[in-house]
């Protein structure tokens, strides 16, 4: 039981089966917890330990208010590099948050804090990827022994508006430019439409198929063309279109598809909308067509149709293309907790977090030939060095 008394009590879930049965109350919870992203649903984190997890290691903490789930913070433990407790969802996540009912707040996070604190006797709490005004910065402020606050990827955001506004955004010349790429576009007589639940299986292996095609001859994440990767997206993204927390575009030209995309989506106003990932055939650069342009008319059509007011993310990566739309830089946050015990490996994780920033700074300053690389295209690009060891 919690310090927060009969109120609330506090468990840890560590059988996977149990964690299955958990959708129906998850999906209430994730509903009532106003920072929540497509990323804490239930298909996605249930998915992905399918996936990526590893027998013995899921770490759930619960809370309960007279019975029903009102907070939950999605864990695992690990060994490398250095004993801790982190986030479900790895590598291939954008953005890692604990749930928190909006009833019960100050509560929940207390309580989760708790039992965060009873679970990490020998661990550090490393929490990464924290999208500024997630819930996981509440049970940071309630926590009573050692934290500290790191910043963790970069990424770029637009207000969830028509293109005509996000055009106006831009320079003039600029502006007039993306009109001409996207009247180009009804002139080729490139059209989209979002699939429906029953069809996401095949289209989700199109968009990885296209992926492949799309960086042939470059540098491409190893994880999108691993089997499991293509399991987790399958299996997650048909509940989730269902739902209404996913979205697969597929974009045709001349009959055929020609491209692919998978927006995640949060529901709710304000909630966040972002391409997580997509994949394009080459011939589409041979006919001038500008691929970000389309993607983003597409995905601001459906947003507005949908009658929904969201941020429109472009998700982890501050590559130099995303540049032109004048996006606000968010910066994710990386959350360690420790009690008094283990401040010392609190004290490591900064120390190495530290070095390993001074040398990206150096790196950018060393000139290196062009040689694309899997960067823009999505979550899962490797633009975080975040992950579980299960992907590193």
């Amino acid at each position: 039981m919690s310090a927060y008394g009969r109120a609330l009590s506090v468990e840890v879930c560590t059988d996977e089966r149990a964690f299955a049965e958990l959708a129906p109350e998850w999906a209430r919870l994730h509903g009532a917890c106003p920072s929540a992203t497509a990323f804490q649903s239930h298909p996605w984190l249930h998915s992905w330990w399918q996936s990526y997890g590893r027998r013995g290691r899921l770490r759930l903490v619960l809370v309960r208010r007279r019975g029903e789930l009102v907070a939950a913070a999605p864990l695992m433990r690990v060994h490398r590099p250095l004993p801790a407790l982190v986030p479900i969802g790895g590598a291939i996540t954008d953005i890692c948050d604990v749930l928190i009912d909006e009833e019960v707040a100050a509560q929940g996070a207390g309580a989760l804090a708790d039992g965060l604190a009873e679970l990490a006797r020998t661990s550090l709490v490393d929490f990464r990827e924290v999208r500024p005004g997630g819930a996981m910065e509440r049970v940071y402020l309630c926590w009573r022994g050692p934290r500290h606050r790191l910043p963790d990827s970069v990424c770029l955001e637009l207000p969830a508006a028509p293109m005509d506004e996000l055009v106006a955004r831009l320079s003039s010349r600029h502006a007039q430019r993306v009109r001409n790429k996207v009247n180009r576009l009804a002139r080729l007589g490139v059209e989209w439409r979002v699939v429906h639940a029953d069809e996401t299986e095949a289209a989700l292996r199109r968009l990885l198929a296209l992926h492949r095609l799309q960086w042939e001859g470059r540098t491409m994440s190893s994880e999108h063309a691993r089997p499991r990767f293509l399991e987790h997206l399958v299996r997650s993204a048909a509940p989730m279109t269902r739902s209404g927390q996913a979205a697969v575009m597929e974009f045709v030209l001349d009959g055929a598809v020609v491209a692919v995309n998978l927006n995640l989506l949060s529901g709710g106003p304000g909630g966040l909308a972002g391409t997580y990932l997509y994949g394009f055939h080459p011939r589409l650069r041979e006919r001038k067509v500008d691929v970000a342009a389309m993607l983003l008319h597409a995905s601001t059509e459906h947003l507005m149709s949908g009658a929904r007011h969201r941020v429109l993310s472009l998700l982890r990566g501050d590559e130099p293309y995303k540049y032109r739309w004048h996006p606000e830089k968010v910066v994710n946050q990386r959350l360690l907790l420790a009690r008094r015990r283990t401040a010392p490996l609190l004290a490591a994780a900064v120390t190495e977090a530290t070095a390993r920033q001074r040398a990206k700074q150096v790196l950018r300053r060393i000139p290196t030939p062009g040689s694309g690389s899997d960067s823009g295209s999505g979550s899962g690009s490797g633009s975080s060095d975040s992950g579980s060891e299960d992907q590193r």
